[in-house]
């Protein structure tokens, strides 16, 4: 057969090929460079690598075609896909999942040397520390055959541990479908960890000798271990009864760093009720901090670090998520936030009123129903600086849920708060819907709190507060102590903490008996009988209250009696301050006692004071020996108002 002229030049270039690649392998030995000839031809390369290498390869060729690749700077969610049904975890990145009521997701996740974010950086410092000394020493390394620095050492001995960090929250879960018809909430979740090869599938049919199992607890799970290696999860829906219907929706994540999702569990709540009203509550956390630096006080101060939610205890929407962030987000009545947005049913702030004088944070909620148990949730999104997947603790922390209530709808006391000079006024004043909103009631007891301190102030004015210590009227207090002393007094008398008139605690006091609540209604006889009619239960402790603000019938949780103890110790003697004491004239329906830890208050707050709340499980407390006291009933004339 004859070629064409074009395919005879490519027979002969194909022919030329092969004679020299035949050549090529007739004259020289091909040589391919393995992983240890690297190493000893570019050490210092590898080590900037940070690539591990085996320290023998023995006979076995790296093209065997058992060879597995294994390399340290990667998992194998990158060099490998989980196998089909298994969902692979990535490093502090949550992933939500639905799961079906009787099955059973599951999650795969490697725990490797080094793999944590935070070690990963104090990696790179031992590892440039690392490489100086083996500079120093490589030589003396190859003759004698001493062992590996001593920092390298430890980094060795810590990789062979790792804890892994497992949280998973609740987001959805199966509702009733008759809420009424049952008292039944829907059953928790489970959590299945396993780290053995023959239980690659952990859950509720798996042996139990092979795998931890790890309850939802209002719908959040946190378990952490050391291990090192693959890590197989499965979440587990149990069946539910014809009661409730659909199915649950979670999300897990896995760190070597830190939970993502966080609750805590501990006996006294994060967050302090601090008074209510009929349709709104106040509450606010404990101080964020207890340094007095300026510099760190100003920077809390511009932050907002937490959320919050709230829920009537009759809704039982929130059962068995009390501990999930996201599973709040989605059911609780009222929150705080809504995707990422403050709502307009609460308001929230930065103050330092209160104990310490230091930041704290407050909520305001309102539109709440009136006569309600309410239970109030203080939440974290993120670790107080930032939030969401890929970050180190970047989901949300839920804290111990609260409980507080409202008042009745009488409307006869409201909150205020924010006032100019009562800075430390916040709580429920008696009230009337008709005098007004909150300002011009807050502005009314703020306004005339302010003039009376103006008639103290110009009597202080008249004591030598600045003479030498010899001639001052004390060594102990000065005139600043006297002036704080009586603004305290002053706010705790002038501007009355109101509580319902049905509230039946013994250390409250009825006041304005006589007249008729806001809507009309007036007290019946029988009630009228159990208090004695004296001016007062049937008038209020100041009469501009029932002259111009007209609340009706309250009863007032009383001054604590060690505000005016207090003033009298204070004040110079000239200025005639005196207190009455128990059993004296007056004394009951003036003052109440500050009941310490340990007298079974059960939360109650027996006494009003500057910065006072319903619970307070830390504050600090200064109390007033009987001991160090003589005073005697009387009237400050030159003041202008009575101690009583």
């Amino acid at each position: 057969m004859q070629l064409s002229p074009l395919q005879s030049r490519l027979a002969a270039s194909v022919i030329a090929s092969c004679l020299l690649i035949a050549l090529y392998f007739t004259l020289f030995s091909p040589h391919f460079a393995l992983a240890i000839e690297l190493k000893e031809t570019y050490p210092v390369l590898l080590d900037e690598l940070d690539i591990d290498y085996p320290p023998d390869l023995g006979a076995r060729s790296p093209l065997d075609p058992t060879y597995e690749p294994e390399f340290s700077p990667f998992d194998r969610g990158i060099i490998g896909r989980a196998p089909a049904g298994v969902t692979a975890l990535t490093n502090n990145e949550a992933m939500p999942m639905n799961v079906v009521p009787g099955t059973t997701q599951l999650f795969t996740f490697t725990v490797r040397p080094g793999s944590g974010r935070r070690d990963q950086e104090s990696k790179v410092e031992l590892r440039s520390e690392g490489n100086a000394t083996r500079g120093q020493s490589a030589g003396a390394e190859a003759v004698e055959g001493t062992i590996p620095d001593e920092e390298q050492q430890k980094l060795e001995r810590r990789q062979t541990q790792k804890t892994l960090y497992i949280s998973a929250n609740t987001c959805e879960q199966p509702e009733a479908i008759e809420p009424s018809k049952t008292s039944l909430d829907p059953p928790q979740l489970t959590m299945f960890v396993s780290t053995s090869s023959s239980n690659q599938s952990p859950g509720p049919l798996a042996k139990s000798g092979e795998q931890v199992r790890v309850e939802f607890v209002e719908g959040a799970a946190m378990y952490n271990f050391t291990t090192i290696g693959d890590v197989y999860i499965g979440v587990y829906a149990p069946n539910i009864s014809k009661a409730f219907d659909g199915a649950y929706n979670f999300k897990i994540a896995a760190s070597t760093d830190a939970f993502f999702d966080t609750y805590d569990m501990q006996e006294d709540a994060d967050l302090i009720w601090v008074d209510s009203d009929a349709q709104g509550a106040l509450l606010i956390t404990h101080n964020l901090t207890e340094s007095t630096d300026p510099v760190l006080e100003a920077q809390i101060m511009g932050t907002q670090p937490y959320v919050m939610f709230a829920q009537n205890k009759n809704d039982r929407s929130v059962n068995g998520l009390k501990f999930s962030y996201c599973g709040l987000q989605n059911y609780a009545q009222i929150a705080a936030t809504k995707n990422g947005q403050f709502t307009s049913m609460v308001s929230t702030g930065m103050t330092k009123r209160g104990p310490g004088h230091l930041p704290k944070q407050q909520f305001y909620f309102s539109g709440l129903n009136s006569s309600a148990n309410y239970i109030g949730i203080l939440a974290q999104d993120g670790n107080a600086s930032v939030s969401g997947n890929g970050l180190v603790g970047g989901g949300g922390h839920v804290f111990r849920a609260m409980n507080f209530s409202t008042k009745s709808d009488h409307g006869n006391c409201a909150i205020v708060l924010n006032l100019k000079f009562c800075d430390q006024v916040a709580y429920s004043v008696p009230s009337n819907p008709n005098f007004g909103n909150a300002t011009k009631l807050a502005q009314f007891y703020d306004d005339y709190a302010a003039s009376m301190y103006d008639n103290f102030n110009k009597s202080l004015a008249q004591i030598a507060c600045e003479a030498p210590s010899t001639q001052r009227y004390s060594l102990a207090r000065n005139c600043s102590d006297c002036a704080v002393a009586y603004k305290d007094w002053l706010c705790s008398v002038t501007i009355p903490r109101c509580e319902d008139f049905s509230n039946d605690a013994a250390y409250l006091q009825p006041r304005a008996m006589a007249q008729s609540f806001p809507d009309g209604e007036r007290l019946d006889e029988v009630t009228i009988a159990k208090y004695p009619a004296t001016a007062a239960t049937n008038s209020s402790r100041n009469p501009l209250i029932d002259s111009v603000v007209q609340p009706g019938p309250y009863k007032e949780v009383l001054p604590c009696e060690d505000l005016c103890y207090n003033l009298v110790q204070s004040c110079p003697s000239a200025m005639g301050f005196s207190c009455p004491r128990p059993g004296d004239i007056g004394f009951q329906a003036s003052y109440g006692h500050r009941k310490q830890a340990g007298e079974g208050t059960n939360g109650e707050l027996t006494c009003n004071y500057p910065g006072s709340a319903h619970v307070f499980s830390a504050a600090r407390r200064v109390g007033v020996e009987w001991g160090s006291m003589s005073v005697a009933v009387a009237a400050v004339i030159a003041v202008g108002f009575f101690l009583l």
